[in-house]
């Protein structure tokens, strides 16, 4: 087992190495890979002795693993930083990573010879520190509750600390959790302010009356 410290925003290598997935990484997410192309065990290898993020964008289009013209990204993603690894037997690695600044595509991404994509980057503005309005209180609660029932089965659901007076933290959390397509989640996790998430979630959650009043 390795844990990996890391600064709050190590910066990132130019160009970024990418690891496309089919899900879309929220900042303050977790996220948990299963490690074994060789590609993608030299990127983490590479991470750990630098002690820098990797990237986690969205398959649009195709399979990572398909030809290079069937495949397409989206154009925003989150760094990956590394918390710990776990060998969990020859050329398989455990990867639990947690996802950081947002950071958008300035070329077209390329594949490097070993097929691990490469793209350079600008580091998108975290999230400004807003309050939910009172409007959205009840989202708020229903957060709360949502975490309280998961710890009460032993499950820890979201990486503390828990920031329910952070609308952009709050609505990430939710965005993890809805039942919602990935472009919907895309969209949401690009929105420049946080408080317009919150508010998109608060209307999903009532029009599925999972909020009610």
């Amino acid at each position: 087992m390795t844990d990996q410290p890391h600064s709050p925003e190590p910066a990132p290598a130019s160009p970024l190495p990418l690891f496309p997935l089919g899900t879309v990484l929220f900042p303050g997410a977790h996220l948990g890979l299963k490690v074994f192309e060789a590609r993608y065990l030299d990127l983490i290898a590479d991470c750990l002795r630098t002690n820098q993020p990797f990237g986690v964008i969205c398959l649009r289009q195709g399979a990572d693993s398909g030809p290079q013209k069937s495949v397409q990204l989206e154009s925003v993603g989150v760094l990956a930083h590394i918390d710990q690894v776990d060998a969990e037997r020859p050329g398989i690695l455990r990867v639990s990573c947690s996802g950081g600044q947002r950071f958008r595509l300035v070329d077209k991404p390329a594949q490097r010879e070993n097929g691990l994509w490469v793209a350079q980057v600008e580091l998108m503005a975290d999230d400004p520190a807003r309050q939910p309005g009172a409007a959205m209180m009840q989202t708020v609660s229903a957060l709360a509750e949502a975490i309280r029932k998961l710890q009460d089965h032993d499950k820890a659901p979201f990486v503390p600390p828990y920031r329910l007076d952070d609308a952009g933290w709050v609505a990430n959390r939710w965005c993890e959790l809805l039942p919602v397509s990935m472009s919907a989640k895309q969209k949401l996790m690009e929105l420049d302010d946080p408080v317009i998430r919150l508010s998109l979630v608060d209307g999903f959650l009532r029009d599925k009356k999972v909020v009610v009043g």
